[in-house]
């Protein structure tokens, strides 16, 4: 339990310090925050195998990345494309082309889909897998990833212009804006965890991560252009 408590710890301080120190502090913590678990969990014994990234384990999740991928994909975009759902697309962070594209292939890859699953379907989930059931593993490593996006939602349902018209704007719909986004990405991490576990390599849960975020932030691109 000794891993299990530091590793949670640590997730903490990196989210306080990603999102309360300074502007953008995210971009240097976050992946910094991931390497030094990843160095922790070597040292204290934790094989590339628990960790998802042994090179034995690629071949077989780089399969699982190219069936998850288009799909993702296809869901996305098309939702972006339908009247009904392309309101919620509209994201001030992904308004333009060339601002979503850097976005999908620079910063949601380096800043967030790595080093996230690194640290919770990698580190996290090994130092579970060793003292915990199945169950708690996939309860207790959701639920933390639920958490983990509590600082970043804070201002969601002011960014986003579709959800700013269903929830309107005050603290009500900050509060709303925050639980839909920890359900919504504890239900992610139920999947992520059970794609690491199911592929048996870190490359199935980033290439998911990747997809619904990366094309996301496409639509969300692409919504600000048909709107």
């Amino acid at each position: 339990m000794r891993d299990v408590a530091v590793v949670i710890g640590v997730l903490a301080l990196i989210n306080v310090l990603a999102h309360f120190t300074f502007d953008h502090a995210t971009t240097l913590f976050v992946p910094a925050g991931a390497l030094a678990l990843l160095a922790y969990a070597r040292w204290r014994g934790f094989t590339w195998n628990e960790l998802g990234l042994a090179r034995s384990q690629h071949r077989r999740g780089l399969k699982w990345a190219a069936a998850i991928m288009l799909p993702v994909a296809v869901i996305a975009i098309g939702g972006a494309l339908l009247p009904l759902t392309r309101s919620l697309y509209l994201s001030d962070h992904y308004d333009t082309v060339s601002v979503a594209l850097w976005g999908a292939f620079v910063i949601i890859p380096l800043q967030t889909v790595i080093p996230e699953e690194i640290m919770f379907r990698g580190v996290l989930n090994a130092a579970l897998t060793r003292v915990a059931s199945v169950r708690v593993v996939y309860l207790a490593g959701a639920g933390l990833f639920g958490l983990w996006h509590v600082s970043s939602s804070l201002g969601l349902s002011e960014s986003n212009k579709g959800l700013t018209d269903l929830l309107g704007t005050g603290v009500a719909a900050q509060i709303a804006g925050v639980l839909g986004a920890v359900i919504v990405t504890g239900t992610s991490g139920l999947i992520f965890i059970w794609l690491r576990r199911r592929s048996d390599s870190l490359l199935a849960p980033m290439a998911f991560h990747w997809a619904v975020n990366a094309t996301g932030a496409l639509g969300a691109a692409l919504a600000w252009q048909l709107s």
